[in-house]
């Protein structure tokens, strides 16, 4: 179990890889994001995607699969306050084999939780062709140890 006091600024931290799959894609978008080109292939065709594509809701979700099937899940993870920044660069199609990194930007022991520190990390998930098709940047709770807490 890895503890905020285990971290350190420039650590690099895998993400599971993943592979999306068509009717993945169709099944999120058809509950959650209904727009033409992330349901069908001809309407998506004609859009500014240039074909069938994931919703970014969708690459978001399963980046959060991969983050904690990466090293998430190994930590004394308390949750995140939210995302500062989330950016779609790129469509991720059926097929894609998703890959990526967690970067430790910023590390501050909280100053109203002293048991809790928060890690700022920038998130890049790249597609099999080394594209990146996602860019986030966000806080996380972690717990301190117990030896380390003031």
């Amino acid at each position: 179990m890895r503890y905020f006091d285990d971290f350190k600024v420039g650590e690099k931290l895998p993400l599971a890889p993943c592979t999306i799959t068509r009717d993945e894609m169709i099944a999120f978008a058809a509950e959650f994001d209904p727009q033409p080109f992330h349901l069908d292939e001809a309407a998506a065709a004609h859009t500014l995607l240039g074909g069938l594509a994931a919703s970014g809701w969708h690459t978001c979700a399963i980046f959060m699969r991969m983050m904690c099937d990466g090293w998430l899940n190994d930590t004394a993870s308390m949750g995140s306050p939210g995302i500062e920044a989330v950016r779609w660069l790129h469509p991720v199609r059926a097929g894609d084999r998703l890959s990526g990194l967690s970067e430790v930007i910023d590390l501050r022991p909280s100053k109203s939780r002293p048991d809790l520190g928060v890690i700022n990390l920038r998130h890049i998930v790249e597609n099999g062709r080394g594209v990146a098709v996602l860019d986030m940047i966000n806080p996380i709770m972690i717990k301190r140890r117990e030896d380390a807490r003031p």
